[in-house]
C-alpha cells in the first residue's frame, strides 16, 4: 500500500475532537494544603488600651514650670502596619504620647491672662481635643487609632507653686474688691436719689460728700463698723 492509498475502514472512523479543559480553581477545592513550617505567626490584639504618661515637668507658653500627666486611650486599627512599620508599636505609642504632651504643654499657658485665650487649666475640653489630634497624627504610621485623651494631673512646679498661689489669691481679692466697690457705689447712688425724691432731707454739697464718704467706708470696709452718734453739726 502506498502512502496515497486510503484504507476502506478509515472512512467510517470519525475525526477525533480536541477539547480544552478549564484550569481548576486554586481556592475552594478539597485537598491537602501546605504551610511553610519555618514561618512564624504573631498575634496583635485590637482591644482598646490605656496608657498613662508619667508626670512630666515642662515650661508652659509663659515660661512657668508646670507638672502635667495625661491618659491616652488607643486601639490598633491596622495590624499589618503595627507589626511591619515599627519595631514595637506599644513602645512607639508610649514615646509619641510623651512627646505630644510636651508639645501641647509648651504651646499654651497654665492660666489665661486675656478673655477668650485658651489655657491648660480653664480650657480642658479644647486642650484635650488638640492633644488627641496631636497624638493621632504621630501614631497613624503604626496603624493606631486614638479614642480619647484626658489630663490627669496639672499643677505648678513645687518651686513656684507658693508664689503662683499668692498671685491667684491676689487676683481673686482684686476681683472681689472691684465687685464690692461697684455694688457700694450703686447703693450710694440709690440712697441719694431716694432721699431727694422723697424730700427726706436737703443736702448741700458738703453734706452730700460726707454721706457718700461714710457710706463707702461702711460698705467697703473689711471690719465691722462701730456707730458714732454725732451731737454737733457738720459746720462746727
Amino acid at each position: 500500500m502506498t502512502p496515497h492509498d486510503v484504507s476502506p475502514f478509515a472512512l467510517d472512523m470519525p475525526a477525533p475532537e480536541v477539547r480544552e479543559r478549564p484550569a481548576p480553581a486554586l481556592t475552594g477545592l478539597p485537598g491537602l494544603r501546605f504551610v511553610n513550617p519555618f514561618t512564624t505567626r504573631r498575634k496583635v490584639s485590637t482591644r482598646i488600651r490605656n496608657h498613662e504618661t508619667t508626670v512630666s515637668k515642662v515650661n508652659d507658653a509663659d515660661g512657668n514650670p508646670i507638672e502635667i500627666a495625661v491618659v491616652v486611650v488607643w486601639q490598633v486599627e491596622g495590624t499589618a502596619r503595627a507589626v511591619f512599620e515599627v519595631d514595637d508599636f506599644v513602645q512607639f505609642v508610649t514615646v509619641q504620647a510623651e512627646t505630644a504632651v510636651r508639645q501641647i504643654a509648651t504651646s499654651y499657658p497654665y492660666d489665661a491672662r486675656e478673655d477668650g485665650q485658651l489655657s491648660l487649666r480653664d480650657s480642658a475640653e479644647e486642650i484635650t481635643e488638640k492633644l488627641s489630634q496631636e497624638v493621632a497624627n504621630r501614631v497613624a504610621a503604626a496603624g493606631v487609632k486614638i479614642v480619647e485623651s484626658r489630663i490627669t494631673h496639672l499643677a505648678y512646679a513645687k518651686e513656684i507653686a507658693q508664689a503662683m498661689l499668692q498671685r491667684q489669691q491676689a487676683g481673686a481679692v482684686v476681683a472681689a474688691r472691684q465687685l464690692i466697690v461697684e455694688g457700694a457705689v450703686g447703693m450710694v447712688e440709690m440712697a441719694l436719689e431716694r432721699l431727694e425724691q422723697r424730700s427726706v432731707v436737703e443736702l448741700d454739697d458738703e453734706r452730700r460728700a460726707a454721706m457718700v464718704s461714710n457710706l463707702l467706708v461702711v460698705l467697703c470696709g473689711t471690719q465691722a463698723t462701730q456707730p458714732v452718734v454725732n451731737t454737733g453739726t457738720l459746720y462746727g
